[in-house]
This record gives structure tokens, sequence and C-alpha cells, in this order.
């Protein structure tokens, strides 16, 4: 061509470097292309207009889905996009390599994209040369999937912003990993550090509260909305004159700068900073892009899971008393509240401690309303006052209980037909300090547990009526407790026995172990406690992947200061007694069980298994003479004294009539009437005792060796 002449069409210089045109509008589904195209395509070599799926057809799988993501980040970016293409045969086999590069736009109203690029034949590159390593392979591809695969679980399994800046910190990409990372956030008009990794602490402090115009890539990018790629040292110095003092002494080589927007809206900046050159090629961005994006939903997860948290569990805690230290005297008090670890975290367990009229007593109460939200919560905040509110006015423990069940009931009065009608456990304890004497009223609430003196945990059977808000005429007996010095009382809800897939027995059975090996006293036994609980919350700490807070949580203990409650100074030997009082009532025959179970715990150390059997045995004996052949109730009283190796059982039982019991010499087809003679053959020694109003029956045993009589 000589000087002067015009210059020759496009199309014609475009044939004459064998290159080919093509257009593709997803609005219409259809793909243009010139004659060269066609050729490289394995068509006829003339222009034609194709469908999607003809040219789909001629292409490999996945360099179609290559285009496809390289055309959206080349979008975000308005940036051009560049594809490596294999073109295929009807059998499936390669005839030749080609690279596409391409301008693409998107129209907002018809959510369609326009794509006008070239097509060329290229030369596969020789494996191991350079070029082979920069070559866009499948291996590459499968490692860059599978590396984000990973990368989004452990993002998504993030719950707070802490544990998302910790796991895109570890992130290792496939072919190449930033030597730093920085997370900026937007406060009003300035940059803020979320978080950063690779620097040195205090490195951030010129980069915080930096202002949205500033001639910085992080304040660029929150600016537009666009990624900002700086490949070296000089693009960055050229471009950012003002702010390459900052990242000079890093002695960093390339840096990018990517937005990180949710829903439309650029919440902040990501920053990936290497200390090696790189190239930034469209394949190299889209991993970046990817990231980018999973990390920005992630935070902004964690940042709504943390606002939720904080609103919840402050909703939570303002309903619950904050148990200020005061002086009680000769008595302790300790107490614990865990939301649930799913939804809400909140939930409709409670506890509080009531100043009773006339200053010297107080009452404590523990209760679980149904279900684990906001309403749970609600009620549960008008069941506590409603509770304190009776409690003050200065009501029995049964009648405040009542009382409370018939204003729970009541709140549904007003839509009977409601589907949402809620009940509560609760239980109520009302304490003389002066005496340690406890009058307990429960309602559908677990019976609480007491730690001996010397160690041993007994359930503590208690009277009680249907859960309050079912029946407002419910009536709800008393059970009165004296405890004794050293003794320690749990009153809890069923979230701490159930909690990690426990039933009530396997799940006390756990508890009951924690009580009789602690060794401090009640603030420290109820740490001891949650902890036994709760599992890691998250993959980022070993053990398994759940937060084992099924439900609420709420714990009280109650010390009576003496020798072997841990209080104050340490106990090194505990006292050589232990005691339990439990009364069985005509109408209550199924308590028989009861006592017999509260033996076998009160001798839960005792070395003879047919001591034990004996003494289970004996005392079934007595009670059921009461029961059978009186009109009067029971009461159970049993001890063991002394040292191990020496003590003694004595088993008392005390009723109220005047009828003593005689040995009858009953047949042999007999039903009744050997309970003496049991005891005279398996006591150590027994006897009657008569008393001014009633009589009592007693035997004891004396410890014996596991493997003698």
């Amino acid at each position: 061509m000589r000087t002067g002449e015009p210059l020759p069409a496009v199309a014609e210089v475009l044939a004459a470097l064998a290159t080919g045109q093509w257009h593709w509008s997803t609005a219409t589904g259809l793909v243009t292309v010139d004659a060269e195209a066609a050729r490289l395509l394995g068509l006829p070599a003339e222009p034609a207009t194709l469908r999607e799926s003809e040219v789909r057809a001629r292409l490999h799988p996945v360099d179609w889905n290559e285009i496809t993501g390289v055309i959206q980040l080349a979008v975000a970016e308005s940036t051009l996009g560049e594809v490596r293409v294999r073109i295929m045969d009807e059998r499936g086999e390669v005839v030749r390599i080609t690279r596409s590069r391409f301008k693409p736009g998107f129209d907002a109203e018809k959510r369609s994209y326009e794509v006008i690029g070239t097509l060329q034949e290229v030369t596969e590159p020789t494996p191991g040369t350079p070029a082979g390593r920069r070559a866009v392979t499948g291996d590459w591809r499968r490692s860059r999937e599978a590396f984000l695969l990973d990368a989004g679980r452990a993002l998504a399994e993030a719950r707070s912003t802490e544990e998302v800046l910790r796991v895109a910190a570890g992130l290792s990409m496939p072919g190449f990993s930033p030597d730093g990372l920085a997370v900026f956030g937007v406060e009003g008009d300035r940059l803020t550090i979320i978080g950063h990794h690779g620097q040195q602490p205090g490195d951030e402090g010129p980069f915080s509260h930096m202002s949205l115009q500033t001639d910085y890539p992080a304040a660029e990018v929150v600016r537009t909305g666009r990624a900002v790629y700086l490949s070296s040292a000089e693009q960055y110095r050229s471009r950012y004159p003002l702010t390459w003092p900052l990242a000079a002494h890093f002695g960093r080589r390339s840096w990018a700068f990517l937005p990180l927007t949710v829903a439309g809206r650029t919440m902040g900046a990501w920053m990936a900073a290497f200390t090696y050159p790189v190239a930034f090629t469209p394949d190299e961005r889209s991993v970046l892009t990817t990231v980018a994006r999973m990390l920005a939903q992630a935070l902004s997860r964690a940042g709504a899971a943390e606002t939720q948290r904080e609103l919840t569990d402050g909703l939570q805690r303002s309903m619950l008393p904050t148990l200020a230290p005061q002086e009680i005297p000769g008595m302790s008090v300790a107490a614990r509240y865990v939301p649930t670890g799913g939804g809400l975290q909140v939930g409709g367990d409670w506890y509080d401690m009531i100043p009773l009229p006339g200053g010297d007593r107080f009452a404590l109460v523990i209760g679980d309303v149904q279900g684990h939200d906001v309403r749970a919560a609600g009620l549960m905040g008008q069941l506590r006052i409603a509770l304190r509110a009776y409690a003050s006015e200065g009501h029995r423990p049964d009648a405040v209980l009542s009382r409370a069940s018939r204003f729970l009931h009541g709140m549904a009065d007003g839509d009977p037909d409601s589907l949402d009608l809620r009940f509560a456990t609760c239980l109520y304890v009302e304490v003389d300090p002066a005496t340690a004497t406890l009058e307990i009223a429960r309602a559908g609430h677990p019976d609480p547990a007491i730690r001996l003196s010397d160690g041993t945990v007994l359930t503590r059977p208690t009277a009680g009526g249907l859960p309050l808000g079912i029946d407002p005429d419910a009536d709800y007996p008393t059970t009165r407790v004296v405890m004794e010095p050293g003794e320690t009382m749990l009153l809890c809800t069923d979230g701490l026995i159930e909690t990690g897939g426990h039933d009530m027995e396997s799940g006390w059975k756990r508890i009951r172990s924690i009580l009789e090996d602690h060794r401090g006293g009640p603030e420290e036994l109820a740490d001891a406690l949650l902890q036994a609980v709760h599992g890691p919350s998250s993959h980022h700490t070993t053990g398994p992947l759940a937060d084992r807070r099924e439900d609420d949580i709420a714990v009280v203990l109650l010390c009576r200061e003496g020798e072997g409650c841990g209080c104050g100074e340490a106990v090194a030997v505990r006292p050589a007694v232990r005691r339990t009082m439990l009364t069985v009532a005509q109408d209550e025959p199924e308590r028989v069980a009861v006592a017999r179970q509260h033996l076998r715990e009160l001798l839960h150390d005792w070395p003879s298994d047919d001591q034990v059997d004996s003494a289970v045995l004996l005392l079934s004996e007595t009670l059921t003479n009461v029961l059978v052949h009186t009109d009067a109730d029971a009461l159970l009283l049993a001890e063991v004294r002394g040292e191990a190796g020496g003590r003694r059982m004595r088993v008392e039982v005390t009723d109220t009539s005047d009828d003593l019991p005689h040995k009858r010499r009953p047949g042999e087809l007999a039903s009744s009437g050997r309970g003496l003679m049991l005891i005279e053959l398996l006591a150590d020694t027994w006897g009657v005792d008569p008393q001014g109003e009633g009589k009592s029956i007693w035997f004891e045993l004396t410890e014996a060796a596991r493997t003698g009589t």
C-alpha cells in the first residue's frame, strides 16, 4: 500500500490476518459470524447467522462455560475479555485451538449482553515452557474449581467477622497466593480497616479513616465499584503518586483491589498484595472476583448475625436479673443463663431472686416457657414480673404458683382459637437463711438436686402440679427441706440435662458426675456445669462441627456454707455424715420406688452390693407396711455415719399410727406377713420405738467388704 492511499476496510485487514469476527446477542439468542470465523468453527467459509446451540456444539463444553464467566467479569470491570477456545468436530475431537478477544456490553433494561469479538487460530503451547505454564489447562480449571468450592464452604461456615477474616487469610489460591490481605469498610465518607493479614500490628494506621476522595486504590474502588489491578510498582507509582509512599515500604510488587458488593451496594474493598509480579490474566481476575463476592457475602452475613446476636442477647439479658453481690447470712447464690445456639438466640428460660417482705427471707425462681422464639421471651418477661409481684405481696409458694398459672392461662382467654397457646414449667423456692429451711413448690419442672457435704448427690423429690397456664385452678403442694451445713442445691432447666443428644436419664448421669467431682465454690461449679455441656461452635476449632446449645440453659446454685461446700477456705477433709429425708403419702404409693432410688443414691459408694440390695428391700417392706396396715403417711429418714471402712447406715420409717407391728407366721402360700422376718434376717440391728404420737421402725447395717457378708 502506497503512502496517501486510503486504508483498506477492517474486514479485509482481519481476513488477511486470518482473523474472524463474530457478534452475539443474548436477547435474540443468535450469533453472527463472518466467513473466516465460520471457517475456524469448522463450517463453510461464508457469512452466517447461527443459533447459540449450533455454536455451542462446535466448542468444548468447558470453554463455553469459560466464555460466559469471562463476559460477566469483563462487564463488571469494563475491560476486554480474552479466552482460549477449543474447536471440536462431530466426533468430539479437538481440531484446532483458537483465541478470542471481545468487548461485551450489558443492556440493563433487556437484561441481555451484546458481545463483539474476534477469533484467531493459535498454536498449542508446549508443556513445560513459559507459555505452557501460563496456558489455561483443564488441570488448572479443576484446581480452581476445587479451591472455590473449599473457599465457599469455609466462608459459609464462618459465623463472625473474625472467623471470616481468618478464613480469608488462610486461602491458598491455585497458581498464585497473596502475601498480604486487607479488608476495608466504609463509615460515612471514610475508609476503615476491618482486618488485615501479612502486615505488622500498627501498619494499618495511615490507611484508617482515610477519606473516600483520597487518591488511593481502595478509595477509588469504593467510589466507582470497579476493581483495580496493579501488576507492577511502576504502574502503582504512576497511577497513584500521592499514596504510593504509603505502600512502597511493604515490598510488594503486584496488587489487586476488588469491590465488596452485596445487593448492588459496595460495602468496602478487599486488597490482595503479592511479593512477585502477577499479570492478572482473565482467569486470575475471575478467581479474585469470585472470592471477593463470596467474601462480601460472608462479611455481610457475619455482620448481620453479630448485630442480631447483640440485639437478642441484650433483650434476653435485660429480662433477667443481675444477682448483685449481697450478704446472705450463711448462704451463697450463683446463677448462669445461656441462650440457645440457633435461631434468634432468645427463649423462655429464666431465673430470679426475689426479696420477700420482712427482709430476712428471699425466694429463688427458675422456669422455662415453651418455645425458643420472641414470643417465648416476651411471655417469660411478663411471667417473671407477675411472679415477682405475687411474691412481694407475701403469698406462700403454692399461692404464688397458683396465681401465676391463672395469669398465664388468662393471657389466652381473649383468643380461645389461637394455635400458639403456651405453658411454662417453674420451680419456686422460699428460703429462710436463719434456719436453712426451704419451702418448695413445683409446676412441672425437674426436681432439684442436693450435693451433700461429703460429695454425694441426691435428687430431691418434691410434690408438684401441672405446668403453669394449663389449668387456672391447679393446686401446687409444697415440700419442706432443711439444708445441712456444707450442702449445695442445684436448680436447672432441662436444657442443662438434655443438651448434647442426651435424655433425662443419661444427661443427669453426666451432670451428677460433675457435681460429685467438683471441689470449688458455687461460682466455679456453675462454670463447670456449662462447660461440660457445650461443644465447639465452628470448624475453626477442634471437635465436631456443631454447636451443642440445642436449648436454653438456666442454672441456679444455692449453697449453705459449711465444711465441705467449697465456699471460702478450701476444705481438706469432708465430714463423715450424710442423710436424706422423704415423705410417702397414702395416696402416693408410687413414691415407694422414689424412696428406693433415693436410698441407692445415698449408698452410691457402699462397697457391698448385697448390703445395698438388702437395705433397699427392707426399706420397701417398712414403707409398704405403713401404707397397707395404717391410714397414716410415712416419713423416711436415712443416714450414713462414720469413716469409710467402718460406716453404719440407719434407715428409719416413722408414721403417726399407734399400732405396733408384730411378727407373724404366714403359710407357704401367704402373700404377706414376712416383713419383720426379713428385717430380723438381713439387718444387723433393728427395732420399733413408740413415740408420743405414732411409732418408728428402724434398722441398721454395718459396712462390710465388697466380697464379705
